[in-house]
């Protein structure tokens, strides 16, 4: 979190704008609910419970960027994320207990986040285990010397002759110590190469630990009442070990995540991960319009389920405690953003209680030919950047005149228009359509280079474009 916090509503915006074209107002929203995250921290432990999150409500056709920018804000701020489409919860056999599967999810985010952070801290140290049993592995050391009195067993005792004989001549003592000082002139050489990268590719045996996937989950029939077994019963479970055969730089990898693995404390890293799910989590709610039961007294078999679900919706954003398997986690802080098209059902069609728990109301607009010009240029991860560096992995450079920009968004705008609109998804189907036929021949050809031009993306949409105006005139 200290790098959002050092971030300003503008700077958070600014941050978006690499990535999404446009919807100013949604983004200024989401930015001013981040910030007032971190105001809250700053608040006195009384007050700081008072102060709830303010969810938000995004209206907006599909493809306009909801849920991007919620997925961006979350990877931004490094919080717990989770989408969930609100419509799995009207399906067929749908339980209310269904519905706190969010916060289960969130919580399995905010774990796997924390253990991550935690692992990224133990991995320097892990690092150098991890080096000392490759070196172990390819110049094996002796055998752990004999305990005091000179007794390594009791056949030891019988064979030698009793504890007198135990004790080595200094004869026998030096030719050891020699070794030891070869052994450890090796391992110093071996160090050296593995630093230079010398011995990557050799293949050394290891140990691995084995993790009981099936023992350590097993679901007793109901959904979140899962028993984690290896957590019952700890250490009395002993972990099995088997020898594997690996490259160097393959073997450094697991032994580096196997090492950082055991010097984190779980414990801690739990206790971390509940509190950041329930301070910092966002919760996405896609397809909340789906859920709204139309206006009106008489309602059908369809909306009283959907009223139901928006029921067991409610307390979760309004602030409960959901159990767990890691332990009992409240929602009260929880940043909720619901999004929905709202095509034929209103916000207001939503039950009054929950309206009310989403006062921050945003419209996302309709995109512009404009704006799919600068989708398909401007941000870092640009449709044409990608596409382009695609097709250099295999020597072709391709490269799109000004012009042929403009004619694929204006292809893209105008599908849309003429048939459904999904918004800059649209870009994707035809970019994929424009360049089949290049991607399809890259083996065979001969030239390096590939221009894309105004003509040439009208000669690939003409079929399309007469298909679109027949039909206009059939209908």
């Amino acid at each position: 979190m200290s790098q959002l916090y050092s971030m300003t509503p503008k700077e958070i915006v600014q941050e978006l704008d690499k990535y999404i074209i446009g919807q100013d107002s949604a983004k200024k929203s989401v930015a001013i609910a981040l910030r007032n995250r971190y105001r809250r921290s700053l608040l006195p432990e009384e007050m700081r419970e008072e102060v709830t999150p303010k969810n938000i409500l995004m209206m907006g056709p599909t493809g306009v960027g909801k849920t991007e920018i919620a997925r961006r804000l979350a990877r931004l701020m490094d919080a717990p994320f989770v989408k969930v489409e609100a419509t799995k919860f009207t399906e067929v056999g749908y339980v209310g207990r269904d519905v706190d599967s969010m916060v289960r999810d969130l919580v399995e985010a905010s774990i796997r986040i924390t253990k991550q952070k935690r692992l990224q801290e133990k991995y320097a140290v892990a690092e150098e285990i991890a080096e000392e049993k490759i070196i172990e592995a390819i110049i094996p050391g002796h055998k752990k010397p004999a305990p005091k009195g000179g007794v390594r067993g009791p056949f030891d005792f019988i064979l030698g002759g009793g504890f007198q004989n135990q004790q080595q001549a200094p004869s026998q003592i030096q030719p050891e110590e020699e070794e030891k000082s070869d052994v450890g002139l090796a391992r110093e050489h071996v160090r050296q190469q593995l630093k230079d990268g010398l011995l990557e590719d050799q293949y050394i045996e290891i140990e691995v630990t084995e993790s009981n996937a099936a023992l350590n989950n097993l679901d007793v029939g109901n959904e979140g009442m899962s028993v984690a077994i290896g957590s019952i019963f700890g250490d009395m479970l002993p972990q099995k070990k088997k020898k594997k055969k690996l490259r160097v730089k393959d073997a450094r990898k697991i032994l580096r995540e196997q090492e950082a693995q055991n010097l984190i404390d779980m414990d801690q890293v739990t206790s971390e991960a509940l509190e950041n799910a329930e301070q910092n989590g966002i919760i996405f709610i896609d397809e909340i319009d789906k859920i709204a039961s139309g206006a009106g007294s008489m309602r059908s078999g369809a909306d009283v389920s959907r009223e139901g679900v928006q029921r067991d919706i409610l307390p979760i954003v309004e602030g409960s405690v959901i159990n767990t398997k890691y332990g009992p986690v409240k929602t009260d802080h929880v940043l909720f953003i619901g999004a929905g098209a709202f095509h034929t059902a209103k916000p207001t069609d939503l039950i009054p209680e929950l309206q009310g728990r989403f006062p921050i109301r945003v419209e996302l607009e309709n995109l512009t030919k404009e704006d799919f010009v600068r989708i398909l240029t401007v941000p870092e991860n640009a449709l044409l950047k990608q596409h382009k560096m695609l097709l250099e992995t295999e020597g072709i450079s391709v490269n799109f005149t000004d012009d042929a920009v403009e004619e694929i968004a204006t292809m893209a705008f105008l599908t849309n228009e003429q048939s459904e609109n999904i918004g800059a998804r649209r870009l994707h189907t035809v970019m994929e359509k424009l360049l089949e036929d290049v991607s399809f021949d890259i083996p065979e050809m001969e030239t390096e280079e590939v221009v894309i031009d105004k003509a040439y993306v009208q000669q690939k949409f003409e079929d399309v474009v007469q298909s679109v105006d027949v039909d206009k005139f059939i209908l």
